[in-house]
């Protein structure tokens, strides 16, 4: 099967100028790339007036479970591989009891109580087999290997169980999973010791793999995570890669600076350190993530227990209060079982409650049942500005499916970025932004004869319109598909938009 793709301006990936070629597609992969001319029995789709380039790469999902049913919501921004597995929160090593594993990764992956995999190996079989719509390079998540090793319990660990751990994560390395992940801000794993990090770490670095983490603060506490993490992979040789990197909170912005160039120095020394970003200043989390981590020892049963008591109630809601460094305004709720709170903020249910936002908080952690999401702003556009256009960033979603209203990132991220980041606001030029969402990511992340448009590459390409490309997606109507994508190409098949 042949498709010629003619008239088009190539940007292949590189982030060199782009440049007027025809691109000839033989089967799976990249035939040519050259000036105009015909090709006999070639399927011709003329591009005029659009730009050629590589599929792009999520390299930060969550979408773990949503490949396998292939939900088109990233193929419609022209989104052709993703690495799952992010935060700690993988859907393998599955232990044979899975419920924990449910309770503590259902909120970010948004599945029921019939998923999990013993292994990396049969995981990434069920995706190459199952999934249509992209190419899956899959994260070990510490969370799942700490549930598989020791259950929801906090702390260190016995020594048999980092052996436990530490065995898991080399099988899952060695039957190929890309790397390892953490979620330092998602008990069980936010109790971790350094001690622990390290053992894994050492394990990701004889094999070669990428860390990535989601760091332990991105707040107040913004540069000792940060030093934390390069003094991990200072000590153990591992590639680093910072996950989805912001400060939080307008009181921290100006630490965002001096994080930066904690960054850059150990780049400087050699070190194999990046981030990501989303091109976004609102995230999405559970709320559980902004209580005290010593409150989710033992799951949610154990925290609603604590909740049920007047006196561990307050303590939570002193130290929640303490330590949160939004505004009750710009936290709200993107799901829950109870529609009318979706798409409110704390400040003004608190309101409407007669209730501080802090009790309203827990109300709702309490009534249902720990299962609440949010979307909360977090950073200045000046700080997501020198992001997004940094030489060590690459450019992901993070975005991640709801049983409500999910974030706009979920459904616009790379047409964003493309249109009103870069066209509009002038952040990055072209060829700058589609290489932090091709070539960039597919060679930090391993994707092999991908990420550039050369002859022998799979012929994952994405065709579209420089002026119209954009997402319409906003927090009140996150769902709207995005405007300019032309064709999507997979392997050479181009896949209905």
């Amino acid at each position: 099967m042949k498709t010629l793709l003619k008239n088009g301006l190539i940007a292949d990936g590189a982030g060199g100028e782009l440049f007027r070629a025809d691109l000839l597609i033989v089967n799976e992969r990249i035939a040519a790339v050259a000036p105009a001319g015909s090709v006999e029995d070639a399927q011709a789709i003329d591009c005029a007036g659009c730009v050629v380039a590589p599929g792009f790469i999520d390299a930060h999902s969550h979408s773990d479970l949503q490949l396998l049913e292939n939900r088109r919501e990233k193929t419609a921004q022209g989104v052709t591989s993703e690495v799952v597995g992010n935060c700690g929160f993988s859907t393998f090593p599955a232990p044979p009891e899975r419920q924990a594993l449910y309770e503590f990764a259902n909120p970010i992956l948004c599945g029921g109580e019939e998923w999990g995999w013993p292994s990396a190996k049969q995981y990434l079989e069920d995706t190459l087999a199952r999934c249509r719509v992209a190419t899956v390079a899959a994260l070990v998540g510490h969370g799942t290997l700490r549930i598989a090793a020791a259950g929801n319990r906090q702390g260190p660990l016995e020594r048999r169980e980092m052996e436990r751990m530490e065995g898991l994560l080399d099988e899952c390395l060695a039957e190929g999973a890309c790397g390892f992940s953490t979620g330092l801000m998602y008990a069980p794993g936010s109790s971790a010791p350094i001690e622990e990090l390290d053992a894994l770490c050492r394990i990701v670095a004889r094999r070669g793999a990428i860390y990535a983490t989601h760091m332990r603060s991105y707040a107040f506490g913004l540069l000792d995570s940060v030093r934390e993490q390069i003094g991990i992979a200072r000590r153990t040789g591992c590639r680093l890669q910072i996950s989805h990197l912001q400060t939080v909170g307008p009181a921290n912005w100006p630490l965002q600076q001096r994080a930066l160039e904690e960054i850059e120095r150990a780049a400087q020394e050699g070190l194999d350190v990046a981030f990501d970003c989303y091109p976004y200043t609102a995230g999405s989390t559970v709320m559980t993530q902004f209580l005290p981590q010593w409150s989710l020892d033992g799951g949610i049963p154990a925290l609603l227990g604590r909740l049920a008591d007047p006196g561990t109630r307050a303590r939570i809601a002193a130290e929640t209060v303490q330590g949160l460094a939004q505004r009750w305004s710009d936290i709200f709720v993107s799901a829950a079982a109870n529609p009318a709170v979706i798409g409110r903020d704390l400040e003004t249910l608190a309101g409407e409650r007669g209730r501080e936002p802090v009790e309203v908080m827990l109300d709702l952690i309490a009534e249902e049942s720990g299962k609440v999401n949010i979307v909360s702003f977090n950073q200045s556009e000046e700080n997501l500005r020198a992001l997004v256009g940094h030489p060590l960033a690459n450019i992901v979603s993070d975005g991640f499916y709801v049983k409500g209203r999910p974030h706009p990132r979920l459904f616009g991220t790379f047409p964003r970025l493309l249109g009103e980041v870069r066209r509009d606001r002038g952040w990055l030029t072209l060829p700058e932004a589609v290489h932090k969402i091709t070539a960039k990511p597919a060679r930090r992340f391993g994707f092999k004869a991908r990420g550039l448009l050369q002859p022998g590459y799979h012929a994952d390409i994405v065709v579209f319109d420089p002026d119209q490309i954009g997402s319409p997606a906003t927090y009140e109507n996150p769902e709207a598909a995005p405007a300019g994508i032309r064709h999507v190409f997979r392997q050479g098949r181009r896949i209905e938009l």
